[in-house]
């Protein structure tokens, strides 16, 4: 039995053990440990709280905990640390910059942020968030490109099985080799590859319905990135690479405990997409469908 936290956060001194939970204030997203299948391994993860089936982000990925430990903590520098059941290291977030008032929080987006409780500023700054450390899936919100300063990277790494989210054979990113596109590649070879973005959505690919998400490229001199946000509250939807390579657009609503799949390939059926996003619609509202 998983006991939640009435908080979304935890400070230094606090912890979250095996078979307690974070929640997010609107209680879209839980953070906690898990483990799938058969599998004795348990990885801290983030998932939809009450949608099942959908875990969004892992920390732990190369180093799971091989026993019924597992504690997850902040200290004073504001760095998150995870302990095994032998108090071992087994992951950090390793932050490079101190806090006066570490907190790590859940927040509704989906993000588990590091923050200064003590510093006020009229744009939050975090030290610290798991959006800049993607896993298989791509939440509103998060960034798939580079960051063009630094040289670092926000990709999509697939799972190694169902049942084990280790590092799989496959990603997808961002290309900036000409025009901006999307691709999927195993190892270093491509699977798949999009049309170029044409400053609405990437070409070649079936453009979905205004109800379902509204995508955006971003390009500076600090960072290039795709990304997106849903267009309607009510409507949930996830970018994810699954364990055979294939890019999913996921599509639920807040009323469902079910997702509909739609593969990023060119023969998805968009009519057929339509009418699922139709119901997920109406499931969630009166207003009519309109396609634009």
């Amino acid at each position: 039995m998983k006991l939640s936290f009435a908080a979304d956060m935890i400070a230094p001194a606090q912890s979250i053990s095996n078979g307690k939970t974070l929640v997010s204030s609107s209680e879209s997203f839980e953070l906690g440990f898990f483990s799938r299948g058969n599998s004795k391994n348990i990885f801290l993860g983030i998932w939809y709280k009450n949608i099942p089936g959908a875990v969004v982000w892992v920390a732990n990925r190369n180093s799971p905990i091989a026993d019924a430990g597992g504690v997850l903590t902040i200290n004073s520098d504001g760095n998150l640390i995870l302990f095994d059941g032998t108090n071992s290291t087994v992951w950090s977030s390793n932050g490079s910059r101190k806090a006066e008032g570490p907190v790590a929080q859940l927040l509704d987006s989906g993000n588990f942020v590091v923050k200064d409780n003590k510093t006020k500023q009229p744009v939050q700054i975090y030290l610290w968030q798991s959006f800049d450390h993607l896993s298989d899936t791509l939440l509103p919100g998060m960034k798939l490109g580079k960051n063009l300063k630094n040289g670092s990277e926000w990709f999509l790494i697939s799972w190694k099985s169902a049942d084990d989210p280790s590092p799989g054979n496959f990603t997808f990113r961002l290309s900036i080799q000409g025009l901006p596109s999307l691709v999927a590649y195993l190892g270093s070879a491509k699977m798949f590859r999009t049309g170029p973005w044409d400053g609405f959505n990437f070409g070649g690919n079936p453009v979905f319905p205004n109800l379902v998400f509204v995508p955006s490229l971003v390009q500076n001199e600090d960072e290039i990135y795709y990304s997106y946000e849903p267009f309607n509250n009510p409507i949930i939807t996830r970018l994810t690479l699954d364990q055979s390579g294939t890019t999913l657009r996921v599509i639920s609503n807040e009323r469902s405990t079910k997702w509909d799949t739609f593969p990023l390939r060119r023969e998805t059926n968009v009519n057929y997409m339509a009418n699922v996003v139709q119901m997920v619609f109406a499931a969630s509202t009166r207003h009519q469908f309109v396609s634009v």
